[in-house]
């Protein structure tokens, strides 16, 4: 395509920053900008982002992409977002923040949780008939561990009970996006999921359940109204577009929170073809026809961007963040690694120096194990009092062979939970597709190859996954392409195959991985009450 060829501003608001970029249609990405936003974790379980810094950064991003890339600028006529997901903010009837966003981090709420849930018999507090209902017709429940708006809004009903009366709407962190882009407060089929109020079981047809609003404990009018990840919602505000730099005519589509938009921009768009995203946390996901929940592992087929399926997701809750945590805590402050880079922010350089090092360990880590529990895990066990942790260390043992088994215990973590995949989707998976920052590295590439056993085909960008998602999504819900046409415009830049030799190995590195959780799971909930 050429340069004047229409454009969406695809903007990618994860944990760490702000982030955007020029995507056509064909899934060609003009320009790159971002900007850090600070997390505030607080005491009790609590992380906050300010949703004005979020503002603040992407008026920022866009002037750098308009000042580097101006004919592209000037050829945006659609903006669509991908967003992290489970943030919950509170706005007034003006539309002003009342809260911090309340993050997917943030566990202040479980108390408040199993209070309005709860209920005899209970399973983890929470009542077993409510439960049921939950999965009859939103296909999951609220995480225990109150890192859902379903227990975010109840922190906020509790905790704050003037804020609570003035609040307007709770919104997820792409509606709050989309309010200030358009004036207009809505919520997505995929950002309303896990305020768990809604009827899934028609995914072209997601709706407020009058029975689930009636029993969430938050007045029904501060609900959004609902609409398809590829609506056009609206045009920018003349302060939006002041603030972006671009005409008031340009669209806004709805968007997607970032595993709906991952698994659109990884170009896995038809029925059971899986992908593996490996950022901060790490997930599996696939598109499935069919509504299904496997309530052991923690995985469930929900509403997506598109809107005649399902998206399978199987949720990691720490990948690339044990390596911040070994950069920023266990490294000294000279180490290369440290000038390196960020993992987040300019990554290529730090998985450049991770490249260098790994290679030069064998298989196994010479016998050092880590568990990669830095935040507790999601899936396949849902257990917020897990905790991570080196094993068989030795005096011979060096920093690379901590190094190499810190890789090697999220790729063995996504081992066991590729095997609930494999049950989910009917078949086991031989073929992964690997995007996200973490697919950067060769060398954690060729580990998840020969940990899993299957092929692995890397993303050619896979910084922009979330970024093209959005593209695609913006790009369809304006009418210049469809979902089916995807698959065909991915572009992969290696295929990495599993190393025979080294099978007989991490298979038994991971028979023992496998026996550390049974054994220290009731250790942890005695440490980590």
């Amino acid at each position: 395509m050429g340069g004047t060829a229409p454009r969406v501003l695809a903007v990618d608001l994860g944990t760490s920053g702000m982030k955007a970029a020029l995507v056509a249609a064909d899934g060609t990405v003009t320009g790159w900008a971002e900007r850090p936003v600070p997390l505030r974790v607080l005491p009790g379980g609590g992380a906050e982002q300010d949703p004005d810094a979020w503002w603040t950064a992407l008026g920022q991003v866009a002037a750098d992409l308009g000042r580097a890339h101006p004919e592209a600028m000037r050829a945006v006529d659609t903006v669509c977002a991908s967003t992290q997901g489970e943030g919950t903010i509170a706005v007034d009837a003006a539309g002003v923040a009342l809260t911090p966003c309340i993050t997917w981090l943030d566990m202040r709420g479980a108390a408040h949780l199993r209070r309005q849930f709860g209920g005899f018999p209970a399973y983890q507090g929470m009542s077993v008939r409510r439960i049921a209902r939950w999965l009859r017709l939103t296909g999951g429940m609220p995480s225990v561990t109150g890192k859902d708006p379903a227990a975010h809004m109840l922190l906020v009903r509790d905790t704050m009970p003037a804020v609570y009366e003035r609040t307007a709407a709770f919104l997820n962190v792409l509606d709050w996006i989309n309010l200030k882009l358009t004036g207009r407060t809505v919520a997505t089929v995929d950002s309303i999921l896990t305020s768990w109020v809604t009827d899934n079981r028609r995914p072209g047809a997601v709706r407020y359940s009058p029975a689930l609003v009636a029993d969430c404990g938050i007045d029904a009018e501060k609900l959004p109204p609902i609409v398809a990840c590829t609506d056009v919602i609206g045009t920018l505000t003349p302060a939006a577009a002041a603030h972006l730099g671009l005409p008031g005519s340009v669209r806004v589509v709805a968007g997607a929170i970032d595993n709906t938009a991952a698994a659109i921009g990884a170009g896995t768009t038809r029925d059971h073809e899986p992908h593996l995203y490996l950022g901060t946390s790490s997930w599996i996901a696939a598109h499935v026809p069919r509504k299904k929940t496997d309530v052991a592992a923690g995985i469930a087929a929900v509403p997506c961007a598109i809107g005649d399926r399902y998206l399978m997701t199987a949720l990691q809750a720490t990948a690339g963040a044990n390596l911040t945590w070994l950069r920023d805590k266990v490294v000294e402050y000279d180490d290369p690694l440290v000038s390196a880079g960020h993992v987040g922010r300019d990554e290529g350089s730090i998985f450049d120096a991770f490249d260098r090092i790994l290679p030069a360990v064998p298989p196994g880590a010479n016998g050092v194990l880590y568990t990669p529990w830095l935040y507790g895990e999601r899936a396949p066990v849902d257990d917020s009092s897990l905790r991570a942790g080196f094993f068989n260390i030795s005096l011979d043992t060096t920093r690379s062979d901590l190094l190499r088994a810190v890789f090697e215990g999220v790729a063995l973590n996504t081992r066991w939970l590729a095997r609930a995949v494999d049950r989910f989707l009917g078949a086991p998976v031989t073929s992964l597709a690997i995007t996200g920052g973490g697919a950067l590295s060769n060398s954690w590439c060729q580990i998840f190859a020969d940990v899993l056993g299957v092929q692995i085909r890397r993303d050619a960008r896979p910084l922009a996954v979330n970024a093209r998602g959005a593209g695609w999504i913006g790009a369809v819900g304006t009418g210049r392409l469809s979902f089916a046409d995807i698959p065909d415009l991915v572009r992969t830049d290696r295929v990495f195959e599993p190393t025979p030799a080294h099978r007989a190995t991490y298979d038994e590195v991971f028979a023992v991985y496998r026996d550390l959780h049974r054994r220290l799971a009731p250790v942890y909930r005695r440490l980590n009450r």
